[in-house]
């Protein structure tokens, strides 16, 4: 079980590293400074940018900068992003099939555990990261 992506791991250090610098971040600046591929951090923040977390500038000294302050994105908001609907683990039967979904006492643990995760990660955002 991998609870955050690559993606994701990419686009939180990148707004880390934008929210430092509080300014104007060039796309070759963020590729130089966290080491991650150029096509990568390009999507990433062409997907932060459409979500609204970021603004674009185009041309000579453009770049991209945070449109929302840092202690309003949270983790499980670009998680969100990224991977889509957050959940930690599925029935190994496949609900569906499973004669026993409606009763199962292991499900009902781990959805309790699963709430608990989830409360944790809407907590933490970007300002505390940096």
């Amino acid at each position: 079980m991998k609870l955050i992506t690559r993606n994701t791991d990419y686009a939180l250090r990148a707004l880390c590293y934008i929210a430092k610098r509080k300014n104007i971040v060039a796309v070759d600046e963020l590729v130089k400074k966290l080491g991650v591929p150029r096509p990568f951090m390009r999507k990433i923040l062409q997907q932060l940018n459409k979500a609204g977390i970021l603004v674009s500038y185009k041309g000579q000294g453009g770049g991209f900068r945070l449109k929302v302050n840092p202690e309003k994105i949270y983790l499980f908001q670009i998680m969100r992003v990224f991977q889509g609907k957050v959940g930690l683990s599925g029935c190994f039967l496949k609900k569906d099939i499973c004669p026993n979904k409606g009763e199962c006492v292991l499900r009902k643990k781990i959805h309790s555990i699963e709430a608990d995760v989830l409360r944790q990660l809407k907590r933490v955002n970007i300002a505390s990261l940096v």
